[in-house]
């Protein structure tokens, strides 16, 4: 009798014990601590191997390397549609980070389509959390290969404390799935183009008209625009926006907590006009 075909959540947990075993997946060492600012409750993981870090960006700045054309076959997770694949995220922070990226070569700074939505809440349905993509290399993306992006949410964070904390000069919109169920992927990329409207990033013929980072789960959309990638010497992506940040040593630690992660975010931000 043939096996039933496994779920999303047991294929990933199937191609990581796999990917940690062949070497392919490669995590990085983190230590983690906490920063209360206005209210908002920071999760902050510092870099233990900088060494790993390094051969991360080494990686990354190769000229002619793309690392999803081809794709690393061991951190091949599902073909989720015409258009695209589910990977693993070689180097991680997170356990079961994954990444959606097209199966074509489509540049990071081109706007999301319906299509990107429906393949995304493919995903979702089966696979709870947080997505996010960092438009452009100022938002905080590694490839110009476009790649939306999947985590597990931390359970020490409320994702919406530091949205809602009215410093961030983003857009917010709330989805329903139930309601939207059947046209989910189209009024889930109307919402995300009017969001962009919002924080002044409006049409373009397809092409981002300025970086910006979009967060999403099961309830809610956020886009935030952006004005710089780096606080002092500390990147900022989607994630800061939801309580979680990430430094390399003690040393953008304290910058961190001496400027307080609120300034840090309102520091990256651009405002709408």
């Amino acid at each position: 009798m043939a096996s039933e075909a496994r779920t999303l959540p047991e294929q990933v947990a199937a191609v990581v014990e796999k990917a940690l075993g062949c070497g392919a997946l490669l995590p990085l060492s983190t230590r983690r601590t906490f920063i209360e600012d206005g209210g908002v409750r920071f999760l902050v993981y510092i870099l233990e191997n900088l060494e790993r870090k390094k051969q991360a960006r080494q990686e990354q700045v190769r000229a002619s390397t793309n690392p999803f054309l081809p794709h690393d076959k061991d951190l091949f997770v599902s073909e989720i549609s015409a258009n695209h694949l589910l990977l693993l995220n070689k180097y991680n922070v997170l356990y079961n980070h994954l990444l959606l990226v097209t199966r074509k070569f489509e540049a990071q700074e081109s706007l999301l389509t319906t299509d990107d939505f429906a393949a995304l809440f493919k995903c979702m349905g089966q696979f709870d959390g947080l997505a996010f993509y960092n438009g452009g290399e100022v938002a905080g993306a590694s490839q110009p290969h476009k790649h939306l992006q999947l985590v597990p949410l931390p359970e020490e964070i409320d994702p919406l404390t530091a949205i809602n904390s009215g410093r961030l000069p983003g857009a917010l919109a709330r989805l329903d799935r139930e309601e939207e169920k059947n046209d989910g992927a189209l009024v889930a990329y109307k919402k995300y183009r009017g969001l962009l409207e919002e924080v002044g990033l409006g049409e373009s013929g397809g092409i981002q008209t300025g970086p910006y980072n979009l967060l999403l789960t099961r309830q809610w959309m956020f886009v935030v625009a952006r004005s710089r990638e780096h606080f002092g010497p500390i990147s900022i992506n989607s994630l800061g926006f939801v309580g979680s940040l990430l430094v390399r040593n003690g040393d953008e630690l304290k910058l961190l907590e001496d400027a307080g992660p609120m300034a840090v975010l309102e520091g990256v931000v651009a405002s709408p006009g």
